[in-house]
C-alpha cells in the first residue's frame, strides 16, 4: 500500500467535535469532505462513514463507493443522486437506506470515522449494497487508505 490518503473537512478538524447541522440535531448534512493524495492507479473510490461506540456494535452512517479519482470533494449535503450523477453509487446505511445520516448517539461520546478507500477498480455492487458486501467486494484492491474521525455527544 502506497502512502496514506489525507481526509479532511472544512467543518471539523481530525478528533474535533462534529458540527450539529451534520448530526440528527441539526440539518442531517454530509459535512464536505475533501480527499487528497490519491495513488496513481486508482480507479475509484470509497467513503464509508461509522460509529464503533454504538451499543449493538458498529454503526453504519454512510457509504458512497465508485467515486471517479476525478472528484476530490464531496460537497456539504451531497446525495445519493447528485453522487450517482457522478459514476458514484450509494451503500445502505444501518437504518436501512442509502443516504447520509449523521451522528445520533443514544448516550454518551461517540467517534465517528470517516474512512476512505482508494481502489485499483470499479466495483460490481448494487446501490444499497451493505458495508459486508462492500469490504468483502474491495478485498484486495485498495490501494491506499485514509480517515478522519469526528466527535459528537447529544446535548439533552
Amino acid at each position: 500500500m502506497s502512502e496514506p490518503i489525507t481526509v479532511a473537512s472544512d467543518a471539523f478538524a481530525e478528533g474535533q467535535k462534529i458540527p450539529a447541522a451534520h448530526t440528527c440535531d441539526g440539518q442531517d448534512l454530509s459535512p464536505r469532505i475533501m480527499v487528497f493524495d490519491l495513488p496513481p492507479g486508482t480507479k475509484t473510490w470509497a467513503i464509508l462513514c461509522d460509529d464503533p461506540d454504538a451499543p449493538g456494535g458498529d454503526w453504519v452512517h454512510w457509504l458512497a463507493f465508485n467515486l471517479p479519482p476525478s472528484l476530490t470533494e464531496l460537497a456539504q449535503g451531497v446525495t445519493p443522486e447528485a453522487l450517482a450523477k457522478l459514476g458514484g453509487a450509494t451503500g445502505r446505511n444501518s437504518w436501512g437506506n442509502s443516504r447520509y445520516q449523521g451522528p445520533c448517539p443514544p448516550s454518551g461520546s461517540h467517534r465517528y470515522f470517516f474512512k476512505v478507500f482508494a481502489l485499483d477498480c470499479s466495483l460490481e455492487l448494487p446501490a444499497g449494497t451493505s458495508k459486508a458486501d462492500f469490504l468483502a467486494k474491495s478485498k484486495g484492491h485498495a490501494l491506499a487508505n485514509g480517515m478522519l474521525m469526528g466527535r459528537y455527544e447529544r446535548q439533552r
